[in-house]
């Protein structure tokens, strides 16, 4: 399959991103890119961009979580039989990263200033229906989403 243009545009904006050129201004206008860069994650980048891939300090570190997960939040869930972890907003997002376990948040309330939190429903690999209709369900029976309200 031929790439599109509209890949190849992206693949050139990231290259001018990631060399850290001034000429997008359109992007984010009156910034400076060298003092934005860094909210994006660009050192991360640059320091990736220096490795030579996964080693085998790397690998040692994704099989030692992958251990960790299949005895704990695996065993966890298959020994008590759970459906779903429940967390506050997305602090268990880590956890579940770890194997590729799905995840989805949806609101849950308000804190005093009015800022809005949400609840985490997690689960195995291949629970993504049950997480969508517990979700569904909490927002159904909460009624905790109101559209967000835009101060000037």
């Amino acid at each position: 399959k031929k790439p599109t243009e509209s890949i190849f545009r992206g693949i050139r904006l990231f290259a001018t991103l990631y060399h850290g050129s001034d000429d997008l201004p359109w992007l984010c206008p009156n910034v400076q890119w060298q003092e934005r860069l860094k909210d994006f994650g660009q050192p991360d980048l640059i320091a990736a961009q220096s490795t030579n891939g996964i080693g085998p300090v790397e690998r040692g570190a994704i099989r030692r979580l992958k251990e960790l997960n299949a005895n704990g939040l695996e065993k966890l869930m298959m020994e008590r039989q759970l459906d779903a972890v429940v967390a506050p907003n997305s602090d268990i997002s880590s956890l579940l990263a770890i194997n590729g376990h799905p995840g989805i948040v949806v609101p849950a309330g308000y804190d005093e200033k009015g800022f809005p939190f949400g609840i985490c429903f997690g689960g195995l690999q291949g629970y993504e229906p049950r997480l969508i209709e517990m979700a569904y369900s909490f927002e159904q029976a909460t009624k905790v989403r109101r559209p967000p309200m835009f101060k000037p």
